[in-house]
């Protein structure tokens, strides 16, 4: 990731502390079912579930794309999250064998919440965030582990006996099925999935953004098949103090992110950004995971739509905005290309749409950009027509 990126993300978690859930040495709960997978000193790395300290149905706490459809609030999701304890053993990723490393793949596939008791060294402490996964609640390390008996998911355990089966096939047919992203996401994880000689426990937040990659991938192969879109569209979509216009153009498929934080921390106006041509990227984005997750999100609209594009995507994170995972931006994305979209007949109206609902001028985003930056000229458009924060009104 940019390492400009990287460190104001940490400073933002630092700035605003999120409280955690505290416990002692044992703790009796449920597992929602989640597992996190650490990445540090692979390929020996911690392992272990993770446990909210009530009983009962916990899947909510672990299933991100619950969370906007059911209005949940930013507050209300963090206290979700650092509510959840994770239970930790060193693990090699390739030995899959041992009672532990079970113990894992049944929380994985299991259908519903898990009864758990955990027994730690000390008493979990601390509360953990990423730039890639949702954050967590304190961690500790596991003298003893036990659940009640999973009841596996039918389609999850049949991806499992199929030792044949690569794991980037069975990524797309889960979410063919229907399966949430984060549940194929754990299943990866939790090495339950791909030809029997290459699996591995894979580390949470590399499951992330491979998933992303391999669903972005194959919905790509489908729209490069597929016509242009007719006109300039914007969906658009805010929550969670961000706001998302999401540029559809009639061109062939090329893609840029950009994300604005404005003011979330004091008078900072940051914006970071990266791109791909229609040939694709090879080198990991400068961004991180919200580059690939924002791409599977709108790749996977236009597969549905059976339409190809070029696509610009513009974010604003405002103050009072936690980082919270790329979660965030899938699901926002995701919702925008829900929403029906505004139609413009030149890129000039579809920029003007935009610079009213953001904070933002236009302008800013044109020139740390590249693709809007090269559309921007192509048209032989006037950067001094967007110099304010908002252009001619709208009428449409």
């Amino acid at each position: 990731m940019h390492g400009g990126k990287g460190a104001y993300l940490k400073k933002l978690t630092t700035v605003q502390p999120m409280p955690s859930v505290r416990i002692g040495k044992t703790l009796e709960g449920t597992s929602p079912p989640s597992v996190f997978v650490g990445s540090w000193n692979y390929p020996k790395v911690f392992a272990g579930p993770m446990i909210c300290p009530s009983h009962g149905d916990t899947r909510i706490m672990d299933t991100p794309e619950s969370w906007i459809p059911g209005e949940l609030s930013q507050n209300e999701i963090i206290r979700y999250r650092m509510s959840l304890v994770r239970g930790k053993r060193l693990l090699d990723v390739r030995d899959l064998s041992g009672r532990f490393a079970e113990q894992l793949r049944d929380i994985a596939l299991s259908s519903t919440s898990l009864e758990s008791e955990a027994v730690f060294s000390d008493p979990p402490q601390g509360g953990f965030t990423g730039e890639e996964h949702t954050p967590f609640g304190p961690s500790g390390y596991l003298d003893r582990f036990e659940t009640g008996s999973a009841r596996w998911e039918t389609s999850l355990e049949k991806v499992y006996y199929d030792t044949d089966l690569t794991a980037t096939d069975a990524i797309i047919h889960l979410n063919a099925e229907g399966f949430p992203f984060s549940v194929v996401q754990k299943v990866l994880s939790a090495g339950t999935m791909g030809r029997k000689k290459h699996r591995r426990l894979v580390p949470t937040r590399w499951a992330i953004t491979a998933c992303d990659i391999t669903l972005a991938n194959s919905f790509l192969s489908k729209v490069r098949r597929c016509g242009m879109v007719d006109s300039f569209r914007v969906h658009a979509f805010s929550s969670l103090y961000n706001n998302y216009a999401v540029i559809l153009m009639p061109v062939p498929w090329k893609f840029e992110w950009m994300e604005a934080f404005l003011h979330v921390t004091c008078d900072e106006e940051l914006i970071f950004s990266d791109y791909e041509v229609n040939r694709g990227k090879k080198e990991y984005s400068c961004v991180g995971g919200c580059y690939y997750s924002s791409k599977m999100a709108v790749l996977e609209a236009l597969s549905r739509m059976g339409k190809q594009a070029g696509v610009i995507i513009l974010r604003e994170a405002y103050k009072g905005y936690i980082p919270m995972g790329v979660f965030n931006v899938r699901e926002n994305v995701r919702h925008a290309m829900l929403q029906p979209p505004s139609v413009f007949e030149d890129l000039t109206s579809a920029l003007n749409h935009v610079s009213q609902k953001f904070e933002l001028p236009v302008s800013r985003f044109i020139r740390e950009s590249t693709l809007l930056a090269d559309s921007f000229r192509q048209r032989q458009m006037h950067l001094s027509d967007f110099s304010g924060r908002h252009l001619v009104k709208d009428n449409t």
